[in-house]
């Protein structure tokens, strides 16, 4: 059993452990590739854990199908119920607020299109009256295609080129998918406290991503820098993406600071070279540590049953 316990241990503890690399990583990477290694992150991790505890869960269920029964098993292996009762529930709570967090998205999302019902526009660009300056990416929502919702207290606030930039930045939202990436994410972090710690650093780079080809569409780096700074100076504070999951990603999320001192520097690229061969091999041996562990500890479940049967039925 101690082998069984090892595994499973390690499946857990991985998390916190690749959270800390994925968070270094996503640093060195162009902001494409560093939301790719951060889902990454999240998504492996997640689906360890998962697997561990469904393994854990099954152990009396094995015994049953190698014909020893389970008071027998009991008298082998005491530990072998409890752990598989605190695996079930671990699951099961885990089954309620995934089905929590889906629906949250999901009402926060219709409740979105639902506010901009008043709204008119051309193509993807919806302009909803008000005094409010806001602006984000509207995801699509039963059959309705994804919207660029601009407020028009945004649109009398900014000039026209700082305007061309934030349709670009939401534009390249909803090209993206980058709230697929966001709930991805937020998903993944119900499953494991852990990684809740990639949350924020996702809505940057995602943010960040949205602000390049804002940049690349416009073809000025400075002006970006200028509407993005513009835009959250004139619209309200919003902790959208990072901490709750949020569907709607606008330019003014994450910390704007950042944002606009990157867009100052050079188009940052994936490095080439020694960081990006670190940063290639720590993403392999992420997929690498994550995929055997599991494997492994299915295997060694399944070993472990067929040694303790043969013990059980010798005894």
């Amino acid at each position: 059993m101690t082998y069984v316990l090892v595994l499973v241990v390690l499946a857990l503890t991985f998390p916190w452990g690749a959270v800390v690399v994925a968070r270094r990583l996503a640093g060195v990477l162009a902001p494409r590739e560093a939301c790719w290694a951060l889902a990454g992150a999240a998504v492996l991790p997640a689906g360890g854990t998962i697997a561990a505890l469904i393994g854990l869960f099954h152990v009396p269920f094995l015994a049953s199908l190698e014909q020893v029964s389970l008071p027998r098993v009991l008298e082998v292996w005491p530990a072998v119920v409890p752990l598989a009762c605190v695996a079930g529930g671990a699951l099961l709570t885990q089954l309620v607020l995934l089905l929590r967090r889906l629906g949250r998205h999901r009402s926060l999302l219709r409740d979105a299109w639902l506010s901009v019902e008043g709204g008119t526009g051309e193509g993807d660009l919806l302009v909803i009256p008000g005094p409010e300056v806001d602006a984000f990416a509207l995801p699509g929502y039963r059959g309705r295609r994804g919207r660029v919702v601009v407020t028009a207290g945004m649109v009398r606030t900014m000039k026209a080129n700082e305007r061309e930039v934030l349709l670009a930045h939401e534009r390249a939202h909803l090209a993206g998918r980058h709230h697929v990436f966001s709930a991805v994410v937020d998903l993944a972090a119900v499953i494991h406290p852990a990684l809740r710690g990639l949350r924020e650093a996702l809505s940057f780079h995602l943010e960040r991503w949205a602000d390049e080809a804002a940049a690349s569409a416009v073809g000025s780096r400075r002006v970006t820098a200028s509407a993005i700074a513009r835009a959250a100076l004139a619209g309200p504070p919003r902790g959208r993406g990072g901490s709750g999951g949020y569907p709607l990603l606008s330019a003014t999320s994450g910390p704007v600071p950042r944002r606009v001192q990157a867009l100052l520097l050079p188009e940052p690229t994936t490095p080439r070279g020694g960081a990006r061969r670190v940063g290639v091999a720590v993403l392999a041996g992420t997929v690498a540590v994550a995929g055997p562990a599991a494997l492994a500890l299915a295997y060694g479940l399944h070993e472990y049953v067929e040694y303790a049967s043969v013990a059980v039925r010798g005894g």
